[in-house]
């Protein structure tokens, strides 16, 4: 009498799962033809695909992209975010303890006695606002997240960031150059206006209308001529730095080319800044 019982030669035929071998499988990729168990099954527009050639797939996808070449995001400005949340950070520890200012805050490479080179402060000084007038933070970072805003989605989250970055550094080239060194400078105004300018540049190259733009930057350039106690030069490198650095990033010709153009450019403005900053240094030694 027959039982129908299989036999076991047939049963080590039966298709297995290639990404569990202990998984008979009758239902096989409409890409690829494998087997795929029920846990290594996605259900496409047609039929089922295995979980690896749904991920090739995916990675063979061209990434979007903004009319300027960045990434395009969630919307979210998380750069600026981030931005913002550094800078009240170390607003908070200069609050708490007095001392972090000394190390990080001047605007130059001459903060000892010795004019001894301390050329990370170029950039750190730039995270770090007055303690007695918290209205100095409080602009700084409502213009961050405004300009952020705008600026982040149209870059990309790296291509603004670099542009923050370069802005606030030419900000304080120009402070070393232009002003007495030995004052402390402080804030991340350099970076703001170079935001300004950044979207100035970017909007006019779409053919937006800028003149409220123009008409903010010029209020706010006044104001650091008017008022003293306020880092004029900062202002003005940032905004000049901040026009160079969106002006790469907007009129670099477009395609597969466009994203080393970008980067290129900002690395040799980025390398005039540093040279500049030797200058200065030397002739501030030499004086």
């Amino acid at each position: 009498m027959s039982y129908g019982l299989s036999n076991p030669n047939q049963s080590a035929k039966a298709p297995v799962c290639p990404r569990h071998p202990d998984r008979i499988s009758y239902v096989s990729c409409q890409r690829c033809s494998r087997p795929a168990c029920p846990e290594c099954q996605v259900t496409a527009a047609v039929g089922t695909q295995c979980v690896d050639c749904v991920r090739e797939a995916n990675r063979q996808l061209p990434s979007t992209r903004t009319v300027f070449g960045g990434r395009t995001t969630d919307g979210r400005p998380l750069v600026t975010y981030v931005l913002i949340a550094i800078n009240v950070i170390v607003f908070g520890l200069q609050m708490l303890l007095p001392n972090v200012s000394t190390y990080v805050v001047y605007a130059g490479l001459y903060t000892s006695p010795y004019l001894e080179p301390e050329p990370w402060r170029m950039l750190t000084s730039t995270f770090a606002h007055s303690t007695s007038f918290i209205g100095h933070i409080a602009f700084n970072m409502y213009a961050l997240y405004i300009c952020g805003r705008v600026l982040e989605p149209m870059l990309g989250r790296l291509r603004f960031l670099a542009l923050y970055l370069v802005a606030g550094l030419g900000g304080s080239v120009a402070v070393l150059l232009i002003a007495d060194p030995r004052i402390p400078v402080l804030g991340a105004s350099g970076a703001v206006f170079g935001l300004f300018a950044a979207m100035f540049v970017l909007l006019r190259s779409r053919g937006v209308q800028t003149m409220q733009i123009l008409v903010l930057i010029a209020i706010n350039l006044a104001i650091g001529f008017i008022f003293p106690g306020i880092a004029w030069e900062a202002h003005v490198g940032g905004l000049a730095v901040g026009a160079a650095t969106a002006a790469i990033m907007a009129y670099a010709p477009k395609g597969p080319q466009q994203a080393l153009m970008q980067w290129a450019g900002t690395a040799l403005l980025v390398l005039l800044l540093v040279a500049l900053t030797f200058y200065g240094a030397a002739n501030i030694r030499l004086g």
